[in-house]
């Protein structure tokens, strides 16, 4: 009955620590790896490289697990033969089961509930204070069950796929600050601000500018008096400029040095005085792309061009961070659609003057 009995603790020993060991290591984040790398910690080294190979670590837990169930269950199997025999528990004179059909049941009911359930919650929940010993005791398993490891990897190396694959996507990222909102974590505007910025590479410059037909510009030859006298009120602290008609934008003004010439007695004076260079963006240019060169030349405006070099309309430095920060990113940009709303009514004004459109058609 004691060897029964060892066999039996041994091997839900055995395998409690296997399924603990492989819940810590599957639950630490990357962010834990990182702040015990930061902070040169005593597990630091083993942390890095076990999580960079996982494989590792696993096939010596998984390695240890298996000869506990296995060695446990041949060894409960034979002392139980020994002990029992052919044996069975009757009822009312009937054989119901036999000894060893118990005792199986019994051990893989205890396998279950100690070796699995039980040590796998405890290790996800308590992840990050059993970490430091757990590390030390996967170190120590697969310097013990190295030649099993290796023939382990040998087996499985030339059927892994994506071996370079990361361990996060975007999709988990979003789906992270989902979470993090619901629990508490994050604010729904630092979650907004988040979410806009993960999708931030596949929003173009086109999806945020201001169309051409409603940019408010001035052809160049303009006196700054005879500008300032029609556009008063004008809200923009960069007015582009063109030559001849608006398509041919040439470059833009600063409303600031406009008003300070003014002042100075320098109304007479035309736009192209003041004009400075604009950057030219085509409309498929991804914004991040666009603000990098923003950043890169200090600048705040830019020129939005199509494959042919025909003006499409001016895209700020404001507009792409009110992409950022403002209301979340959707395929048809919230931010610009009141301004192609604009736009579409300006359009139809022009065409009902020139007949286009009849003057009582509301499309």
């Amino acid at each position: 009955m004691g060897l029964l009995v060892t066999f039996f603790l041994a091997s839900i020993f055995f395998s409690f620590l296997c399924s603990i060991l492989e819940a810590v290591l599957l639950s630490i984040t990357p962010a834990y790896v990182a702040s015990q790398d930061r902070d040169q910690t005593s597990i630091s080294r083993n942390l890095s490289r076990f999580k960079e190979d996982i494989d590792r670590p696993l096939a010596a837990i998984l390695t240890l697990n298996t000869i506990a169930h296995t060695v446990g269950a041949i060894g409960v199997g034979a002392q139980a033969a020994l002990l029992f025999g052919e044996s069975s528990v009757q009822i009312l004179g009937l054989s119901i089961v036999s000894w060893e059909g118990i005792i199986a049941g019994a051990m893989t009911l205890a396998i279950l509930i100690f070796s699995e359930v039980i040590p796998k919650t405890l290790g996800a929940n308590n992840w990050q204070s059993l970490a430091p010993i757990s590390i030390r005791l996967i170190n120590l398993l697969m310097f013990i069950l190295a030649p099993m490891i290796w023939m382990s990897q040998l087996i499985t190396k030339n059927l892994k796929k994506d071996k370079d694959k990361p361990v996060l996507s975007r999709s988990d990222f979003l789906l992270m600050t989902d979470l993090g909102k619901e629990i508490g974590i994050l604010k729904e505007s630092e979650q907004k601000i988040i979410k806009n910025l993960l999708r931030f590479n596949r929003i173009l410059v086109k999806d945020v500018m201001t169309p051409r037909i409603v940019v408010v510009a001035e052809d160049g030859g303009t006196t700054i008096q005879e500008f300032h006298d029609s556009n008063s009120e004008l809200p923009f602290s960069r007015i582009p400029v063109f030559h001849d008609i608006n398509d041919k934008v040439t470059g833009y003004i600063l409303k600031d040095e406009l008003l300070l010439n003014l002042v100075e007695g320098r109304g007479k004076e035309r736009l192209n005085s003041l004009r400075r260079d604009i950057i030219i963006s085509h409309s498929s240019t991804p914004i991040p792309d666009l603000l990098d060169k923003f950043i890169a030349e200090n600048e705040h405006i830019a020129l939005v061009v199509d494959e042919y070099g025909g003006t499409e309309g001016i895209v700020t430095m404001e507009d792409i961070i009110e992409t950022l920060l403002g209301i979340e990113i959707v395929d048809e940009m919230d931010n610009d659609e009141d301004m192609r709303a604009l736009a579409r009514k300006n359009w139809e004004i022009r065409a009902r003057k020139i007949g286009l459109l009849p003057a009582d058609d509301d499309n």
